[in-house]
């Protein structure tokens, strides 16, 4: 029967010895210590009680997929993070030079093979980085207990707990081979307490001890769309009290358990205090629904897994003293039908890493019973073009920096779910930042604009977890400076076009914004339905009520710009084309939609004014390449052909085109930049950036900003004589 911790782990930075001491029964036996106080303790002593496992002799090294009595890494990266700072000397989170944050990321997914097929390559080039990574799995993953191809199926036994430990051997074997070239590279494996009053698994790769692996193992749904009230959904809605857990064949988690609601959140919670990272992967909390059929367009244990993981970050947020957190959230199942955005190289490389966790070769290298990898996914190994693509499900706007009628420079990101701003004086000052603005629930990805009078204002939506599962909604908010230069006020809610989030999972773009001469402002995005819809702000300063717009199977995020004879345009990717919607005159109504005839694109769309005054230029990648290509606009139609640049850099995501620099997400996940002319003209001089970043990049006349996975802003200047590496993070 399922058993408890006698004592819950409180999420608190403090860990006094009046907590310390706490037993766990595994089947009504006495298995041992979480924690010990009184003398002072040995390095390995104190590594193994606070992982759970009580000190032990030296023993041979298990084999990859054999847990381990006693963690075993050494060297300083090899640190539990969840030690005392005071007791081993050592400060809550790693540190760059200059005391601050050093990147650091998590993944939280509801399956093992959601981050491979859906997040990866951003996973290798966390890797090859040396940033430190740890992966939550929520569920077991446990299926119908089946691990065989589709043709086997019918003659293999059920077993939930061997496919559990199967689909984890294909994950170790996966990591392993990313990080030290080697499938068969050990792990060390351990039983951990959770915040929420349950075990957990905790892996760590004995070869690179950055790179860990933690297993949750809650019962899956089992399904992906079908009613399973015993699932993450139903524990969500409140159709269950509790959902109990599936334990995996050789996991040192010894004992059953079950969450309440609120224990996941406490659970998912406590891991964030534990690892305390810089940058938080996840999946899309609102994925949609097909309009025929009612039924959600993802697995549903994606949508609710990444429910849970909002509603966590939001508790973690306010617990003080930790790095401040960015997020980025993945699109999943619906990739299967847009177009694909990695190039055949780096697709390929996804490729293999799939085929490693399929365990394609069938050799039992891992040692156990169970099998060494999912052979369901041996079938079908890209997925449904999984593979082939990565798409961000929301952070890609190009437009969150912006000048003021001095000549500085304001950029705005999201931290801990709130709007975090940093400054640029005019005159080659430093940038400085961030200042957070209160208010929090604020999803990734913002944009901004300036006003005729010199301020700037910012767009955006939040999430609002607030009034039980019912009250989950997203809404699109504005807040603006009081006076050029001046702060900035509170959020205002423009509320959303949906009815409600039962029909439609709160499924809107981030919100394009074009600003008339007047400074009246116009909000588009897209909702739902995959059509446009817009908000008017009146010459009051008031706003009127959602319109439609139109447009058939919008996909992606809409962008908008202005073009030198205060035109505004807003365009919005098919999965065929794009299409556009222009102001024939300034301040005229948005007229469209109106076929581009542009081919397809990778969805992630930019677009500025264009360098003759006349229109605007489109920015946008070629499927299966990322090659670069633009096209200029003037009223609904194109005035120019597709052009490429050549000499690219691949990689995926928006092209930041603007004032002569353009900036971009290469093949290696760095920063790209190069000046560019007439597209098409020749081929740029690209210089790598060499750090990661999160979301979009923005060019300007003066430089790129990019925000890191450290969370701080990263400013490259302009000029051609400016050698690579140049890159520096803004002052804190």
């Amino acid at each position: 029967m399922p058993v408890r911790l006698r004592r819950r782990l409180t999420l608190s930075r403090r860990r006094t010895v009046s907590t310390a001491v706490t037993a766990v029964l595994v089947g009504g036996t006495f298995a041992g210590l979480l924690s010990v106080t009184g003398a002072p303790r040995t390095a390995a002593a104190q590594t193994a009680t606070q992982d759970g496992a009580a000190p032990a002799s030296p023993a041979a090294p298990p084999r990859a997929s054999a847990p381990s009595p006693v963690p075993m890494p050494t060297g300083p990266d090899a640190q539990d993070p969840a030690s005392d700072p005071g007791a081993s000397g050592r400060p809550p989170a790693s540190t760059a030079p200059g005391g601050k944050s050093a990147p650091s990321v998590m993944q939280i997914v509801a399956h093992p093979d959601d981050d491979l097929f859906f997040m990866n390559p951003d996973i290798s080039q966390t890797i090859r980085s040396g940033t430190p990574l740890a992966a939550v799995y929520l569920t077991a993953g446990e299926s119908d207990g089946v691990n065989a191809r589709p043709r086997d199926a019918k003659a293999a036994t059920a077993d939930k707990a061997a496919y559990a430990e199967a689909r984890q051997n294909g994950i170790r074997a996966a990591y392993s081979e990313m990080a030290t070239g080697s499938r068969t590279s050990p792990w060390d494996r351990v039983a951990i307490p959770t915040a929420g009053g349950g075990l957990a698994e905790l892996d760590t790769l004995r070869a690179d001890p950055k790179v860990r692996l933690v297993w949750l193992q809650i019962r899956e749904a089992g399904s992906t769309n079908q009613y399973r009230p015993h699932s993450l959904n139903g524990l969500w809605h409140g159709l269950i009290g509790t959902l109990e857990s599936q334990r995996s064949s050789g996991t040192p988690v010894t004992a059953d358990f079950r969450y309440t609601k609120d224990e996941v959140v406490a659970t998912i919670a406590g891991l964030l205090d534990r690892f305390r990272p810089t940058f938080v992967r996840m999946q899309d909390p609102s994925p949609g629904t097909d309009p025929k059929t009612g039924k959600i367009r993802d697995h549903q244990d994606h949508l609710y897994g990444a429910r849970f993981a909002q509603a966590a970050l939001a508790r973690y947020a306010e617990l003080p003293g930790h790095p401040r957190v960015g997020v980025q959230n993945y699109l999943g199942y619906p990739t299967s039908v847009l177009p694909h955005t990695l190039d055949p190289e780096t697709a390929g490389d996804k490729l293999k890493t799939l085929k490693t966790y399929a365990w394609m070769d069938g050799v039992n290298d891992c040692g156990t019973p169970a099998g060494c990898g999912d052979l369901k996914v041996a079938a079908r190994p890209a997925g449904r073009g999984w593979t082939a693509t990565v798409r961000y499900a929301r952070g890609t706007s190009t437009s969150w920096v912006q000048r003021d009628r001095d000549g500085g420079l304001h950029a705005f990101s999201v931290l801990d779910g709130q709007l975090a701003a940093w400054r640029k004086p005019a005159g080659g000052g430093a940038w400085s930042g961030p200042t957070l603005l209160p208010g929090g629930g604020m999803d990734t990805g913002v944009t901004s604009v300036s006003l005729p009078d010199g301020r700037i204002a910012v767009y955006g939506t939040r999430t609002l977890l607030t009034g039980g599962p019912a009250g989950y909604r997203r809404e699109v908010v504005s807040t603006e400076q009081s006076a050029p230069g001046g702060a900035f006020g509170p959020w205002r809610s423009l509320g959303s076009p949906e009815r409600n989030d039962a029909t439609g999972t709160s499924d809107i773009s981030a919100p394009a914004v074009t600003v008339g001469a007047d400074g009246r402002a116009t909000v588009v995005l897209r909702d739902s339905l995959r059509r446009l819809t817009a908000r008017e702000q009146g010459a009051d300063g008031g706003w009127g009520p959602w319109r439609v717009l139109g447009g058939v199977d919008v996909v992606g995020d809409p962008v908008a710009a202005t073009d030198g004879q205060g035109r505004g345009y807003v365009f919005a990717s098919t999965v065929t084309t794009v299409l556009v919607w222009a102001q024939q005159v300034p301040g005229g109504p948005l007229t469209g939609p109106s076929l581009t005839a542009l081919p397809p694109t990778t969805l992630a769309l930019s677009a500025t004014p264009a360098p003759n005054g006349d229109g605007v230029r489109l920015w946008f990648r070629k499927p299966a390449s990322g090659d670069l290509r633009s096209a200029d606009f003037s009223g609904v139609g194109p005035v120019s052909p597709v052009t490429e640049l050549p000499g690219g850099v691949a990689g995926f995501g928006p092209v930041s085109g603007g004032d002569g620099l353009l900036a971009v997400r290469s093949r290696t996940g760095f920063l790209a930049t190069a000046p560019h002319g007439r597209t098409g003209a020749s081929a740029p001089a690209w210089k790598l950036e060499r750090f990661l970043f999160a979301g979009a990049p923005d060019a300007g006349r003066d430089g790129v900003a990019a925000i890191g996975l450290d969370g701080r802003l990263h400013w490259t200047p302009a000029g051609p004589q400016a050698p690579a590496g140049r890159t520096v993070a803004a002052a804190e």
